[in-house]
């Protein structure tokens, strides 16, 4: 006993001393493990695209893509998605600024009602945005034929063009620039525009020469987003593109896969890169543009400015409550007209109504109340993890030194998935699961789980945002404060600051769900039997000829849609200033 005991004292002195120098703090292991899934879910997918895109003989070369820009029906699709996405960007700044303005620096009357139902076509999915438009404008619209204004049988839809294409490429992301430029309207200093007041300019004079100068940068970041969402848009492009033959990259690379499988995925490897070129060459574009125009001005918080619009503000009310029937309830008066009637191309009456397909789609269809599920799954599974993942990522972007520089690099990383259209991510998914994962030996590919991962890949950005945002608006000292009562790290998020921005958290959550829930474009190459998802139901509903079945679908998303926009709402009134993107 002698001899043994000395050795096991020093052991049990040393252990816990070892365990305490070596043990890593909690901040450093929530950092390691949040760099660690951005790299899995962001880095190494896209990186494998690019190797496998640029892949040649031995090594990497630029001779795939500038083969692949060899092929006339690449160049065709490369040049219908810059012309689709530079005129519809074009024209959703026009109107985008128009209504900013208007409801930015007038006196009309309903301001917060105008604000949300002009924002209904963002968060509405494209293709169910399409179908509607189909279904508005048609020779067998049933809305048309019940009033008497259908195009007579036969007629060629209008929207079934390159020009349709544009046109609802814009109306889908006017909202986008207009919540941008109402934004900056907003944060605008008053000093230069009430000195030229007090000196006597008139509105207009004020307009031109003050206002919109320092508009510009937020006008080009709204065309920007405009022409970046409209790049990386499917569903319009492919409902309304493909029987007009104009095909843009985002379709030609579903077409590929669709008909040829993985097979071919090399080939569609090198458009998904030149297509995630394009999108980062003109993220940088717009950004070093909004850089160089843009002019340092503070002031105090005040008021917006408001012009009086007199006599004439009836005639600019009227004007606002046309925009939004034509752009809102028109489109949608259609879809639900079309899930009541008995066939598409009937008139709606108390002949041919008819519950039935909703009862279809809800009850009898087993492949629709799967995608229900699957989608509510998927969604609801994305967006808790991410409201989770965003909480830890904000607050260690609130560090200092190194800690902030990584979690800004993992924020950093968020954006540009979110950048990159949704189909590229997902061929960068099968290129990077497609094979069984080493040790346990299981592929992802064709699960449901692909679809969640790909998800909290995309839009990982929309979760950072408002608990950054919430993040912003606590006071520093907490952090010291806790710290020195001796909170360690896993106290402190879960006693102080994670019940603080948890609201921020539950709306990032939402809007998670809501951009996630009807989606396509992630989904389109992803989804397999038994893995349907709402969006690729609706879509082969359409695409298959059952065009009342896809009509009850969309109306139902598009109710749940306005159900979660109005709990956004109501939970933004406790919410800062910018968690909720509309107020």
């Amino acid at each position: 006993m002698s001899l043994s005991n000395p050795p096991l004292r020093v052991a049990d002195r040393r252990g816990p001393r070892w365990r305490l120098a070596w043990r890593p703090r909690g901040e450093g292991l929530a950092l390691a493990v949040a760099i660690l899934l951005a790299t899995v879910l962001i880095a190494l997918p896209l990186g494998l695209l690019l190797v496998k895109g640029l892949a040649a003989g031995d090594g990497l070369s630029l001779g795939p893509v500038a083969e692949a820009l060899g092929s006339r029906s690449v160049q065709r699709a490369l040049l219908n998605s810059l012309d689709s996405s530079f005129f519809s960007a074009l024209a959703a700044t026009a109107v985008g600024t128009l209504l900013a303005l208007v409801l930015g620096l007038t006196d009309v009357r309903a301001k917060g009602l105008f604000v949300f139902l002009l924002l209904i076509p963002m968060m509405i999915p494209p293709h169910v945005t399409a179908i509607s438009w189909i279904q508005a404008a048609g020779p067998s619209s049933p809305l048309l034929r019940t009033l008497g204004l259908a195009p007579e049988p036969g007629t060629t839809h209008p929207l079934y063009s390159r020009w349709g294409v544009i046109l609802l490429l814009a109306v889908q992301h006017t909202p986008l620039v207009f919540l941008v430029v109402r934004a900056a309207l907003r944060a605008q200093p008053r000093e230069l525009a009430d000195a030229a007041r007090t000196a006597g300019a008139p509105p207009s004079r004020v307009l031109r020469r003050i206002v919109l100068p320092l508009l510009a940068p937020a006008i080009v970041a709204g065309f920007g987003l405009a022409f970046v969402s409209a790049l990386k848009n499917f569903g319009i492009p492919a409902l309304l593109g493909i029987p007009a033959r104009y095909t843009t990259l985002p379709v030609l690379m579903w077409q590929r896969m669709a008909s040829f499988g993985v097979s071919i995925l090399e080939n569609v490897a090198v458009i998904a890169t030149i297509m995630a070129g394009v999108a980062v060459m003109a993220v940088i574009v717009v950004a070093l543009l909004q850089r160089y125009g843009r002019a340092a001005l503070t002031g105090p918080p005040r008021p917006p400015l408001s012009f009086r619009l007199g006599a004439k503000r009836p005639l600019v009310e009227g004007a606002l409550l046309i925009f939004v029937a034509l752009v809102v309830v028109l489109p949608l008066s259609a879809l639900l007209a079309t899930a009541l009637v008995r066939t598409y191309g009937l008139p709606l009456n108390a002949a041919t109504a008819t519950l039935d397909n909703f009862a279809e789609v809800l009850v009898r269809q087993g492949v629709t109340v799967r995608a229900f599920l699957n989608s509510s799954v998927a969604a609801g599974g994305a967006a808790l993890a991410l409201a989770a993942f965003a909480i830890v990522v904000a607050h260690l972007g609130t560090r200092h030194g190194a800690v902030r520089r990584l979690a800004g690099a993992v924020d950093g990383l968020g954006d540009i998935a979110y950048a990159i259209p949704g189909i590229v991510i997902s061929i960068a998914f099968i290129v990077a699961f497609i094979a069984p994962l080493p040790v346990i030996g299981v592929s992802l590919y064709n699960t449901l789980l692909i679809i969640t991962l790909a998800y909290g890949a995309a839009f990982l950005t929309i979760a950072i945002k408002p608990v950054a945002t919430a993040f912003a608006q606590l006071d520093p000292a907490l952090e010291d404060a806790a710290r020195v009562a001796g909170a360690g790290y896993a106290m402190r998020m879960r006693r102080i600051f994670a019940p603080l921005v948890a609201p921020a958290a539950a709306s990032a959550a939402i809007l998670v769900f809501l951009t996630a829930y009807n989606e396509i474009t992630v989904s389109a190459l992803l989804w397999s039997s038994g893995n349907e998802t709402i969006g690729t139901t609706i879509f082969n509903y359409e695409d298959g000829g059952y065009t009342t079945l896809a009509a009850a679908m969309s109306t139902v998303t598009v109710g749940a849609t306005v159900v979660l926009m109005l709990i956004l709402d109501r939970m933004g009134r406790h919410l800062p200033a910018g968690a909720v993107p509309w107020r």
